[in-house]
């Protein structure tokens, strides 16, 4: 504790830790709440492109560390829709920075709508390294890693796509993966429309 030249350097390996911890616990806490329908729905109409504007904005300073380019499809500004929208929040700045945890540097991730009947389909779309086809029926497990090493290394609890598929679902919607290695990956979910 004494010697000036370590103890700095201790204490904020140990605050790291600490908060990694923290993270962990508020994950399981929301997963448990999730799979045990604990959880209220505050649903209400927004606009979602509003929305996923400021998601970005939060997660931009991230993006630029590896200069990745995020982006929202322009043809849309007005995308009205029912749900819960600090829940939605929470699945797009999970999927978002997945994108960048994942993508590659000089990378791109772009989000767009699409109007389906009664839903909105939404896709964040990255031209990261991509998922083998072995890892996709299991991607939404809680704790499951694809890479193992580099999770660990970003800090992910390993919960964070199985709180967002837990989400969607209990607004009665579904959430898709598609991947290919060396191409990126695709995440699609669907939001009522308002």
């Amino acid at each position: 504790l004494e010697d000036k030249t370590i103890n700095r350097s201790f204490l904020q390996k140990a605050e790291k830790s600490l908060n990694r911890m923290i993270e962990m616990v508020d994950d399981l806490d929301e997963i448990a709440k999730l799979e045990s329908n604990r959880i209220e729905l505050n649903i209400q109409t927004f606009n979602l492109a509003n929305l996923i504007k400021e998601v970005i904005e939060a997660v931009e300073y991230k993006a630029k560390k590896k200069n990745i380019k995020l982006s929202i499809s322009k043809e849309t500004s007005n995308v009205m829709v029912k749900a819960d929208a600090s829940k939605i929040t929470q699945v797009l700045t999970n999927l978002l920075m997945n994108s960048i945890n994942y993508g590659q540097h000089d990378g791109k991730t772009s989000i767009r709508f699409y109007d389906l009947a009664e839903n909105i389909l939404v896709e964040v779309k990255d031209n990261g390294k991509g998922i083998a086809e072995e890892h996709l029926p299991r991607l939404f497990e809680r704790f499951y890693r694809v890479d193992k090493g580099r999770s660990r290394a970003d800090g992910g609890s390993g919960l964070g796509l199985a709180i967002v598929k837990h989400i969607i679902e209990a607004h009665h919607q579904t959430i898709n993966v598609r991947s290919t290695p060396g191409n990126g990956s695709t995440f699609s979910f669907t939001l009522k429309k308002a």
